[in-house]
C-alpha cells in the first residue's frame, strides 16, 4: 500500500457536522402590540370626542337657561310697568 497515494473524498478525514439553527420571530408579536396601541389611542379619541360634546351641551344648556331667565325677568319687569306705570 503506498502512503504517498492521494485520499479519496470518500477517504478523507471529515470534521464534526455543525447545525446552525437560526430562530427568528415570526413578528406576531410585533402586530399584535401594534394592533394594541392602535387600539387604545382609537378609543382615547373616542373619549376625548364625547367629553368635548358633552361641556359644549352643558355650555349650550347653561346659555339657553340664561337667556330665559333673563327674558323671564324682562317680562316680570313689563308686567310690574303695566300694573304701576309709575315704575
Amino acid at each position: 500500500m503506498n502512503n504517498n497515494a492521494r485520499q479519496t473524498p470518500a477517504d478523507a478525514p471529515r470534521s464534526p457536522a455543525r447545525i446552525i439553527v437560526e430562530q427568528r420571530g415570526s413578528g406576531v408579536g410585533w402586530v399584535t402590540g401594534l394592533a394594541l396601541v392602535l387600539l387604545v389611542a382609537i378609543a382615547a379619541y373616542f373619549v376625548i370626542v364625547e367629553n368635548t360634546n358633552d361641556q359644549l351641551r352643558t355650555d349650550a344648556i347653561g346659555s339657553a337657561a340664561k337667556q330665559v331667565g333673563d327674558s323671564a325677568e324682562r317680562a316680570g319687569a313689563a308686567a310690574e310697568r303695566a300694573v304701576d306705570p309709575a315704575k
